[in-house]
């Protein structure tokens, strides 16, 4: 033993087997996971198990035993996990392709059903994607694409998940939210009949405003016509000559001085001195 003891191959080959040994009996438990103690295939007991609302820190992580090359640990997330879906073709009830993309977040929270239903976390996540498209694809089919753009939305979202929870429970998890990531409509003819209807609404939607703002200047006019007209009725009364001095002024304006910029100066009226237009040049008598 002494000879041995001086050898060091033997003692590295020693502290080898220690450390080995060690690892195959001590295992730490970190606090985002739980384990599974697999004898022969059989789980014996769960380590850290999952627990609502758990706080941080009071669970039972931390340094556990073992039987050294009997049993096996299975780790299994605690916390949140997503399962994205594939972009799928989906036909609402008002015959509309839509293009959707979808995902759900889940929890393991029964890790002995998860190991003896799908025996890994990869399969459980394999097996929900499948379902989740199916439960997409079946609620859009009840109701009309507008039903993604309103608050109808968080009903269909917590139909999805219902459905999706039955079928998660059977692996040991349970879902906690669903969500759409993204709609669209296939690109080509839908596409482009869906931008002319938009481009089609705006336009009417403009000729609409167009024509309220036709409407409302047409009574601005009318009524400062009709106010104008007050005004000049109210003059006349005050001062008869005043008043009849001054709309033949405008009259002599509009008739002598021509605003067309190339003619400017250049009409020419042949009147008598009598005549009765030319009044207020000649003065009353």
């Amino acid at each position: 033993m002494s000879r041995a003891l001086r050898n060091p191959i033997a003692l590295a080959f020693l502290a080898i087997a220690i450390l080995i040994l060690l690892g195959s009996t001590f295992a730490v438990v970190p606090e985002t996971r739980q384990g599974l103690i697999v004898r022969f295939g059989d789980v014996k007991w769960i380590l850290n198990p999952y627990r609502a609302n758990e706080t941080f820190g009071t669970s039972n992580a931390g340094l556990i035993a073992r039987w050294p090359f009997i049993d096996q640990i299975v780790w299994v997330d605690k916390r949140i996990q997503s399962v994205g879906m594939e972009r799928q073709l989906v036909v609402s009830n008002d015959q509309l392709r839509l293009q959707v993309d979808a995902f759900a977040r889940y929890r393991i929270v029964d890790p002995y059903r998860m190991y003896i239903a799908a025996g890994s976390e990869e399969r459980v996540s394999d097996q929900l994607k499948p379902i989740l498209g199916s439960a997409l694809r079946n609620e859009l089919g009840k109701r009309p694409s507008a039903a993604l753009l309103s608050p109808e939305r968080s009903q269909l979202m917590q139909n999805i998940r219902t459905a999706l929870n039955r079928v998660a429970r059977q692996y040991g998890a349970e879902v906690i939210d669903v969500r759409i990531k993204r709609t669209d409509l296939p690109e080509g003819a839908p596409l482009d009949s869906a931008f002319q209807r938009m481009r089609t609404a705006r336009q009417q939607e403009a000729r609409s405003i167009q024509a309220q703002g036709a409407k409302q200047a047409q009574i601005i006019r009318a009524d400062a016509d009709a106010e104008a007209a007050n005004v000049y009725a109210e003059a006349f009364g005050k001062d008869p000559d005043f008043y009849d001095f001054y709309r033949a002024m405008q009259s002599y304006e509009t008739t002598f001085v021509n605003n067309n910029a190339e003619d400017k100066g250049r009409s020419s009226i042949i009147l008598s001195p009598q005549n009765e237009y030319l009044r207020e040049f000649t003065g009353r008598r």
